[in-house]
């Protein structure tokens, strides 16, 4: 499995703020405390860590309930134990593959950083305070001939937050007709079943998969609904209570120093906005901030002092949350997307003042993974990643202008130059004559010059239409590399890959965690 890098600035969608954080770190240092990511970045964010040992006693004990027998988390009870941290919603069947490759990035560096002397263990946040049902019911898989299958599990929520959603009955035999034709389908479907049991809630089912496809890897899960994780985040929950208007003000600043620079803020914020929601009779409820610093829940009145009184029921937005986990973790770095990246520009505002600290924040790894089959085809009809951007219909164009024969390709060719070299000759003469008729010659040229390629696309598309392989070879390619529009990392589960390949596939990729290149990788299993 040999790699291909690309530059992520190459890629659909790629902000100006992810693209300088990757290739400009020096633009970005008002908005990260560590925007460099260098070993002396990791020193240092692992020095300002100070985690009392009996903090440190009593995380270890509330995880170990969810960790049974784990290594890392003996090592994570050791002083100066510091936490790569990486997380993710608890999406149906795992979510998209780039879960999986959070996972191992964070993995990757902590035996790095290890090695350098800073003792550090992984650890996965599990994002089981949401609400949004909709962003986590569903997941994307494909079959023998790479076309996507969405697949969906129902159940009533009603602002419930989404790790505690109990799932009756999980689509796995859903999965296993989507899956088929897949040499190891089966397999791949029947650890599922283990993890997925009817009766179980996304929390349990997202952290038993992942146990399971990542064991050997040791990263231990941290449910932020559990009570013992409550406790322990209500010290700066109640800090962050106490501080709400200051936060608010220093965050609307911070959006427009982003957007003074060019850059964007990832999450709205408004003097009304809350940074907390409520957590009561089994839902998460939004707070609303009034004008005079309390909230408003409804036609309930809510006081500074009531939440900070109820600081383990409260739940943060998108903003607070990252700096609530690193109330409670040793973390000396966060593996985070594109999206996380932005918001986390915004919360380093937070961090000054409710934790003092903020953690090195590192762009996940990316991949796009390729059978033998697709690499050959990507050869043999000159495709790039970036061939796949512009639509199934461009790709099929491109294809369809390799089939061309070369007779035909000289002949196109030939008819193009001798236009070029008529129009050259007359337009000499029409410059002595009348320059405006020679600009009007110009225009017609290029109309000329359409007609030409119109011809020459009208043709590829015929060749195209007679040879059924290259058209079936034009539809799986898209389909596997640029799924629905989306780069296959962030619609596809990383299920039909594994059933493709075989589950020795995690530790292939495992191995090709870059740790000093921030560009997307191309991989062939």
């Amino acid at each position: 499995m040999s790699p291909t890098c690309v530059r992520q600035a190459e890629l659909p969608h790629t902000t100006r703020l992810f693209s300088d954080v990757l290739y400009h770190p020096e633009r970005t240092v008002p908005y990260y405390s560590h925007p460099f990511r260098d070993l002396n970045a990791y020193r240092a964010a692992a020095r300002s860590i100070d985690l009392a040992p009996e903090r440190r006693a009593a995380l270890v004990r509330g995880m170990a309930r969810f960790n049974p027998g784990s290594k890392a988390l003996d090592r994570l009870a050791e002083a100066g134990t510091v936490a790569v941290v990486t997380g993710q919603q608890v999406g149906l069947f795992g979510g998209p593959a780039y879960t999986i490759y959070k996972a191992l990035h964070a993995a990757r560096l902590a035996q790095w950083l290890t090695e350098n002397g800073i003792p550090a263990v992984p650890v996965f946040w599990l994002a089981t305070e949401d609400h949004d049902f909709a962003e986590v019911n569903h997941a994307w898989v494909y079959g023998a001939e790479h076309r996507p299958s969405r697949l969906e599990v129902a159940a009533q929520t009603a602002g419930q937050p989404v790790g505690e959603v109990v799932l009756n009955a999980p689509p796995v035999d859903g999965l296993r007709q989507a899956l088929a034709g897949l040499p190891n389908a089966g397999e791949v479907a029947d650890l599922v079943a283990e993890a997925y049991r009817p009766g179980c809630t996304m929390g349990q089912a997202f952290s038993r998969l992942l146990d399971r496809l990542l064991a050997r890897y040791d990263i231990p899960h941290l449910d932020p609904m559990s009570p013992e994780f409550r406790a322990l985040a209500a010290p700066a929950m109640r800090k962050a209570v106490a501080a709400a208007s200051e936060l608010t003000h220093d965050v609307l600043e911070r959006n427009r120093a982003l957007a003074q620079a060019g850059y964007h803020a990832q999450v709205h914020v408004e003097p009304h906005t809350s940074l907390f929601f409520l957590l009561e009779d089994g839902k998460r409820f939004t707070l609303r901030r009034n004008g005079g610093g309390d909230y408003r829940l409804g036609a309930r009145r809510l006081t500074n002092e009531e939440l900070a009184a109820h600081a383990e029921s409260l739940s943060p937005n998108a903003l607070l949350r990252p700096v609530i986990q690193d109330s409670v973790l040793p973390t000396v770095a966060y593996i985070g997307g594109p999206a996380e990246i932005a918001y986390l520009a915004q919360s380093e505002a937070i961090y000054r003042v409710v934790l003092g600290r903020m953690p090195v924040v590192v762009p996940r790894a990316g991949f796009t993974i390729l059978d033998a089959a697709s690499e050959s085809s990507l050869e043999r009809y000159s495709l790039s990643l970036g061939s796949f951007f512009h639509g199934e219909e461009r790709l099929r164009e491109q294809i369809a202008a390799r089939l061309l024969p070369e007779k035909l390709t000289v002949a196109l060719g030939a008819a193009a130059e001798t236009v070029d070299a008529a129009v050259a000759r007359l337009r000499t003469d029409l410059l002595a004559f009348d320059p405006t008729l020679a600009k009007a010659l110009d225009t017609s040229n290029r109309k000329i010059h359409h007609q030409v390629d119109k011809i020459r696309r009208k043709t590829a598309r015929e060749i195209l239409r007679r040879d059924l392989q290259a058209t079936r070879e034009a539809h799986s390619l898209y389909n596997l590399i640029y799924p629905e529009r989306h780069l296959q990392e962030r619609l596809y589960s990383i299920l039909p890959f594994l059933a493709e390949h075989g589950l020795g596939l995690i530790d292939r990729i495992a191995s090709k965690i870059p740790l000093d290149c921030p560009d997307h990788s191309l991989l062939v299993a």
